[in-house]
């Protein structure tokens, strides 16, 4: 599951976030910047705030670091009752402070900070797990230059929450972000998404925490569900009317569709169609279990960028030999959204000839939650 991370910059907006259901509520001075640290008294306020509610993070502030007043830093923060701490690094300095780095990721897990507007390393992530630290984040450090999903697209975030899962890092993605980019976000896998704007008054990041911006956060976060627990966002209305819980009926479902989407991707299974990309177009239909009868709260929409996403982090996966599993694969992800219970799906190569070759498929979603397989039906349009 994805955990939400709140950044706070007091006692006061922490027992606000952790009221609201964060899990982790990260401790920074939001006027100093992406990693602006507070005093380690304001970090145990914090904590206190919190009173073991959620886990509690907090910045060691902007580079350069010494090898001293950071380990220094990092024991006070950590006797303050702080349970992870962020700090900001390059392949310079992770060089010159190797040795109290790894002393000091014994001692307290440790995240490092990378940044989608400063062409951040990927490579950096092996070495992060070598030298001891818990996990890594992507956040944008110029926010005047746009939120994380300007600067990478959810492809290349996808790649890099599969390299902290391969090196055994905890992922974490931040920067900006926007209610609208959870659930975009939510196909790439990470561990944590952390938010400051989203969740102010005015999505002003030096402004107050708004408790209903931080409510609509974390309904648009799924939460693992206690056995007996009922969800928060239930309408019970809609249960009344057949529109929630137990099965759909036709008019229970929204159909959510893409149209002629193309996208380059390798496809082929002869020899002459590797290391090149094709054009491929999609057009995809999902039929949606409807939540809300109010169409205009964000937690009732099932955006079309989760399926443009879909088939832009498929594509985005190396070689494909059939453009059947290019379809099965988008299928899969597009059916892992809860709310997902069928998806219609078309993909044609548009480079094969004067028209287009392909394959159109439809999955459901099974009781149990995962896909059950239909059987494929060969798709082909002449020009």
């Amino acid at each position: 599951m994805t955990e939400m991370l709140a950044s706070v910059a007091d006692a006061e907006e922490a027992a606000l976030v952790a009221r609201g259901g964060a899990d982790i509520v990260d401790g920074k001075d939001p006027s100093r910047g992406a990693i602006g640290a507070l005093e380690p008294d304001v970090a145990a306020a914090i904590v206190r705030a919190v009173g073991g509610q959620a886990r509690v993070s907090a910045t060691l502030g902007d580079p350069p670091y010494q090898a001293e007043p950071l380990i220094a830093r990092a024991r006070a923060f950590r006797e303050a009752g702080v349970d992870m701490l962020k700090l900001a690094l390059d392949g310079v300095a992770l060089d010159r402070l190797q040795a109290p780095l790894t002393a000091l990721a014994h001692e307290t897990p440790l995240i490092g900070m990378l940044f989608a507007d400063e062409a951040a390393d990927f490579e950096l992530i092996p070495r992060l797990a070598a030298l001891g630290f818990a996990g890594a984040m992507l956040d944008t450090r110029d926010k005047r230059r746009g939120r994380l999903l300007n600067h990478l697209d959810v492809a290349r975030l996808t790649a890099f929450c599969a390299r902290c899962r391969a090196a055994g890092l905890m992922a974490g993605l931040a920067g900006s972000l926007e209610p609208p980019d959870i659930p975009r976000l939510l196909l790439a896998g990470p561990d944590v998404l952390g938010f400051r704007g989203a969740l102010c008054v005015g999505r002003e990041r030096i402004a107050r925490i708004d408790p209903q911006a931080v409510a609509l956060v974390r309904d648009l976060i799924p939460r693992e569900r206690r056995a007996g627990a009922e969800a928060s966002n239930v309408d019970w209305r809609l249960i009344g009317r057949g529109l929630a819980g137990g099965e759909d009926s036709p008019e229970d479902l929204d159909r959510i569709f893409v149209r002629d989407f193309v996208i380059e991707a390798e496809i082929g299974a002869y020899d002459f169609e590797r290391g090149r990309r094709q054009r491929v177009a999609f057009d995809v239909e999902a039929m949606i279990r409807r939540v809300s009868a109010n169409p205009s709260d964000m937690r009732a929409i099932f955006s079309y960028d989760v399926i443009l996403d879909a088939i832009r982090i498929v594509a985005a996966q190396g070689h494909h030999e059939f453009v059947e599993g290019l379809a099965e694969a988008v299928a899969a992800m597009v059916l892992a959204h809860e709310r997902a219970r069928s998806v219609r799906i078309v993909a044609r190569k548009l480079d094969v000839i004067d028209g287009a070759v392909g394959v159109e498929i439809v999955r459901r979603r099974a009781t149990a939650g995962a896909s059950a397989g239909m059987a494929t039906v060969p798709y082909r349009r002449g020009s």
